[in-house]
């Protein structure tokens, strides 16, 4: 039985495995590495040939490890939660307003930076893959729980629940993505402009109905 063992922000088994094994992780990691940066090159539809290339595996080897392209989208998407996990610190919620927006706006600069070329790739085949779904859901739960916890404060009113729409529609990827591939906004643009619509929901004044 191997022992839970946490080092920074992921954890991980610490076991005792066989050769075998040990090369069944070094292959997933391999194939899930070359996947990833293949997306990160531009290729959005990476095919199990240029992937079993790029991971200097055979094709048998890589389905093999990965009964279809789906668990490959799952452990890809698996990667990329823990790299998030580790660019997204904790912001104290009782900062000052304008310190908690510009922290997070930084933060997510620094996230949907990350995750787009996953993102760009993922739209292509969304459309046919429950596991694309299921990973772009789960990413919008993350966002709205952070935001969730570092407004706590401006959510408390009674119109809580269409202020947390409004600022997970302004800090996620479909926005990012009007931002810097549909306007050719900078990073720091982008960034800029994302603070500037959170300053904007977050501010006392109500819109009129």
């Amino acid at each position: 039985m191997g022992t839970l063992s946490c080092t920074g922000s992921v954890y991980s088994w610490a076991v005792n495995v066989d050769g075998r094994t040990a090369r069944a992780i070094r292959t997933r990691r391999a194939v899930v590495d070359a996947f990833m940066a293949l997306l990160e090159e531009g290729d959005l539809r990476p095919s199990g040939e240029r992937i079993a290339e790029r991971a200097g595996v055979s094709l048998r080897a890589l389905w093999a490890n990965f009964a279809d392209l789906e668990t490959l989208y799952a452990a890809g998407h698996q990667r990329t939660l823990e790299r998030q996990h580790e660019l997204a610190r904790r912001i104290n919620p009782r900062l000052p307003l304008p310190a908690r927006i510009g922290a997070l706006c930084r933060q997510r600069a620094q996230v949907l930076e990350f995750i787009a070329p996953m993102a760009r790739a993922a739209a292509v085949r969304e459309p046919f893959s429950p596991q694309l779904r299921a990973n772009r859901r789960r990413q919008f739960e993350i966002a709205r729980d952070e935001l969730r916890q570092l407004f706590a404060a401006e959510l408390a009113d009674g119109e809580s629940d269409e202020l947390l729409d409004a600022l997970t529609a302004a800090t996620t990827w479909p926005a990012w993505s009007c931002l810097r591939d549909d306007l050719g906004l900078s990073v720091a643009a982008a960034q800029k402009t994302m603070a500037r619509t959170l300053s904007a929901l977050l501010s006392q004044e109500k819109p009129d109905q």
